[in-house]
């Protein structure tokens, strides 16, 4: 007949207070109160129908039946341990981590995701935005897409493109009753920007056009992520400057044009960007391969 298991709690009640030797300190590491500790290992000695601890004056010590039956307990908690510990290495190793922010993710990185995973389908892609750096040491982050000059201490970056900027519209609004076949012609219409690190988009395209920097400062819409720029210009309710990476898509698809031939080139780029340490891991590598694969193409446009 088999023997019914002890209380799981009242056993790992028991192994930390017979590591400290202590109720007190077993409370403390189990994150419970020093009764809860005191309950279980009494539940505990009730089940096996042997005492495990005495006091000796002020400090506490085991039974010879506890000193006996503790080296199997402990090493029973180790292998739970450490098979845990492989069941979760194991799953990281294929969950990839990325992180960039959300326009880039929407508009550039997830319409391309699908044939990664056609690709790779052991590994699990997992995509969080955020417009703050990653802190790797601290954030369960894998890698990041990242906008600058690819200089990132104890980082790995590698290139991945670069944007070029340009105004776009609705094809509706470019056939409305409002011309704008030139530059000029932008006075008669909305201005759609983007706060934040694209405020300044606008008159850099103008100055580069050679209209003057303060037309960017007439009567216009703000947005505070680039892909609501982008949504907002393809519902016809002014004209965006556009980044490549943003609008290239909706570009091919007709959902915007290009009024005017004029291009300014961004000064940073896209980086694909890891901590040196982990940046060959299978997992990582095969999303780099994929990525730069994919610009080599022409997939990604640089």
């Amino acid at each position: 007949m088999t023997a019914r298991l002890p209380s799981l709690n009242g056993l790992r009640a028991f192994e930390a207070a017979a590591r400290h030797l202590s109720f007190t300190l077993a409370a403390a590491e189990l994150n419970v109160t020093q009764t809860a500790i005191s309950h279980q290992i009494k539940r505990l000695e009730q089940e096996l129908g042997l005492k495990l601890f005495v006091r000796q004056n002020r400090t506490l010590a085991l039974t010879p039946q506890a000193r006996e039956y503790l080296p199997g307990i402990r090493a029973a908690f180790n292998d739970l341990r450490l098979a845990t510990d492989r069941l979760l290495r194991k799953d990281s190793a294929r969950i990839l981590t990325v992180s960039t922010l959300s326009s880039l993710a929407a508009k550039w990185l997830l319409p391309r995701l699908p044939s990664f995973q056609e690709a790779h389908p052991d590994i699990d892609v997992r995509i969080t935005t955020s417009t703050a750096l990653v802190d790797f040491a601290r954030d369960e982050v894998d890698a990041g897409i990242r906008y600058g000059r690819g200089r990132w201490p104890g980082l790995r970056a590698d290139w991945l493109m670069a944007d070029e900027l340009f105004p776009v519209c609705s094809p509706a609004l470019l056939a409305g009753g409002k011309p704008l076949k030139r530059p000029q012609d932008l006075a008669r219409h909305t201005l759609l920007h983007t706060s934040g690190g694209y405020g300044d988009d606008w008159r850099l395209w103008l100055t580069a056009a050679g209209l003057p920097p303060d037309t960017s400062k007439q009567p216009g819409l703000w947005f505070d992520v680039a892909f609501m720029t982008v949504q907002a210009a393809i519902d016809g309710l002014g004209v965006a400057i556009g980044r490549t990476s943003y609008v290239e898509t909706d570009i091919a698809k007709g959902r915007l044009v290009v009024p005017f031939k004029i291009t300014l080139p961004a000064e940073w780029g896209f980086y694909l960007v890891s901590p040196q340490a982990s940046a060959d891991s299978p997992k990582l590598s095969a999303f780099r391969q994929w990525l730069l694969a994919a610009t080599n193409t022409g997939e990604i446009r640089r």
